[in-house]
């Protein structure tokens, strides 16, 4: 089954799927590995691995050239984040052009201006809802799979509130989208309105330490939401891991205090299937 049937089948089903955020091929493979069903190549977590932050600095040809190598390393579904399309209209088509090419399974756009920001940084500003609007017919009509899964996000709770919100979601659905994206509501209550107001499937970002409070994930289920991403956590994971072993090195000259937080070299090689490889040539 096409990677597009399989999360347009998750989007339409009455359950919840959690997409962990990757950023290059090795750590697809360890979300793969985890059992995960979901893949997320986040933006802003593939920015800062890049060095720079999450603020529209990287062009489009580098965000798809790390995105297909996760797509090549993983038999799971990939949700593509394409920023605000990389531009206007046209622009977004192009970007969904490449998507589809690479293997993506989706990608949601913003309603950000170009460039953009990190959705959980301040201020933000947007195109209008009319300018969106165009953008999202123009990407939906422009599919060439179906099962291409349009996800569209707003911004808007932190520039003109809720009610506006909801407001540009709704006129999204109408556009051609299939998954709405409320970016960074900041209490319970606006996830609940939020569910409530917009009975179209439904995207929430989750991590720790944002704007966003946790919600349990069957709860939002029992509301409505069909995907929740997790964009930089395992990223956070791995700076705080290297900075552990780095003090290591450069007090002892060697990694030995923290071997046991260590993948063997067995392991390593076994994660990116080096035999796989010799076989082929052997």
């Amino acid at each position: 089954m096409r990677s597009t049937t399989r999360l347009r089948q998750m989007i339409e089903s009455d359950g919840i799927h959690v997409a962990p955020g990757a950023f290059d091929g090795l750590t697809a493979r360890l979300v793969e590995e985890s059992g995960s069903e979901l893949l997320y190549a986040s933006g802003g977590a593939i920015a800062r691995s890049c060095g720079v932050p999450d603020i529209g600095l990287l062009s489009l040809t580098e965000v798809a050239a790390r995105i297909e190598q996760m797509v090549d390393v993983t038999r799971l579904p990939v949700i593509a984040d394409a920023d605000t399309g990389f531009g206007n209209a046209v622009n977004a088509v192009r970007t969904l052009a490449l998507f589809e090419r690479i293997g993506a399974a989706g990608m949601h756009i913003e309603d950000q201006t170009f460039p953009k920001r990190c959705g959980h940084l301040d201020d933000k500003s947007l195109v209008s809802t009319d300018e969106m609007v165009q953008k999202i017919q123009a990407v939906s009509r422009a599919r060439t799979d179906p099962d291409f899964v349009l996800i569209a996000r707003t911004d808007a709770i932190a520039t003109e509130g809720l009610d506006a919100a909801i407001e540009r979601s709704n006129a999204y659905v109408e556009a051609g989208a299939d998954v709405i994206f409320v970016e960074a509501p900041e209490t319970v209550e606006q996830i609940e309105q939020i569910a409530e107001r917009i009975p179209q499937p439904k995207l929430i970002n989750m991590f720790h330490s944002g704007k966003t409070p946790l919600v349990p994930k069957e709860r939002l289920r029992e509301l409505g939401y069909r995907l929740i991403i997790v964009p930089s956590d395992l990223q956070r994971a791995v700076i705080t891991a290297v900075r552990r072993t780095l003090e290591a090195i450069n007090r002892d000259g060697d990694s030995g205090a923290v071997r046991d937080e260590l993948a063997s070299f067995a392991e390593r090689e076994r994660i990116v299937r080096t035999t796989d490889y010799l076989a082929i040539g052997s």
